[in-house]
């Protein structure tokens, strides 16, 4: 029988930006190579994979490597699939089960706002590799959390001209590495994320590293709310609201492609 699969383009409010997800809603949980497989050969960053049961649904994301405990821009896409879609009302909150706990998406007008745990880095020494790989001379500050480690670079120029080697970052035994530099206009901070370890070498919006950022740059600015911007080639705005050990998410997502499974 064929399979619904949609693909959304989230942290963006128009089409071939932001960071795409695939979508998949099933009336069962299913095979795990059949998921390995469709990840692969949807070859994007992420594919979300929705199970209904009493209280919400099941959510599983994989990249075309490997399977992510936590995963910001294909959850804003599953709760903009489910209420697009007529699997939720439009004024229902969506509630997903997760290797990450239990996460909710509301919607805010036009915005989907994803309720994720705080990921805090703390300061630790750069591996020696590290730095040099980035093309970095120095950094600001060097930290790592349960994902990723982060780094600030000295500005926002200095961000968006890397040109990582990837094939040593990939040798990091971590989910990716985040970096970051103060805004320089609009945005409160701006970042870029690479995970060639899981399959990415940089990812164009990465919802999850902000759970990271927001928390690190509350400390810097003094403020509890930003507007980010991930300044990929594709790029992406987040909006990023600290509620005590919890990170509001705020990102917009467009529909782009509908098709059907076969296989």
């Amino acid at each position: 029988m064929a399979i619904r699969i949609v693909q959304v383009d989230a942290f963006t409010n128009r089409a071939f930006a932001g960071n795409p997800a695939a979508v998949c809603v099933l009336k069962e949980a299913p095979d795990e190579q059949w998921m390995k497989d469709v990840a692969r050969e949807m070859n994007l960053s992420e594919t979300a994979y929705l199970v209904p049961k009493d209280d919400g649904y099941n959510l599983r994301w994989l990249t075309p490597a490997v399977e992510v405990d936590l995963c910001g821009h294909a959850t804003v896409a599953s709760a903009h699939v489910l209420w697009q879609d007529g699997h939720l009302p439009a004024d229902r909150q969506a509630v997903f089960h997760t290797r990450s706990g239990r996460l909710t998406a509301d919607r805010r007008g036009e915005w989907i706002e994803l309720d994720f745990p705080a990921k805090l880095a703390v300061a630790a020494e750069a591996p020696p590799e590290l730095l040099p790989a980035l093309g970095v001379a120095e950094a600001k500050f060097v930290g790592k959390n349960a994902f990723d480690y982060l780094v600030e670079v000295d500005s926002e120029a200095t961000l968006r001209a890397l040109a990582p080697d990837h094939s040593t970052l990939r040798k990091l035994p971590v989910r990716g590495i985040i970096v970051t530099a103060q805004g320089s206009g609009e945005y409160d901070f701006v970042s870029r994320f690479f995970a060639p370890g899981s399959g990415i070498d940089e990812d164009p919006v990465t919802g999850s590293a902000h759970t990271a950022l927001g928390p690190y740059w509350a400390g810097r600015l003094a403020k509890r709310e930003f507007t980010a911007f991930q300044a990929s080639a594709r790029g992406g705005v987040i909006r990023v609201r600290l509620e005590g050990d919890r990170v509001k998410l705020g990102g917009q997502a467009v529909t782009v492609m509908t098709g059907e499974l076969l296989a």
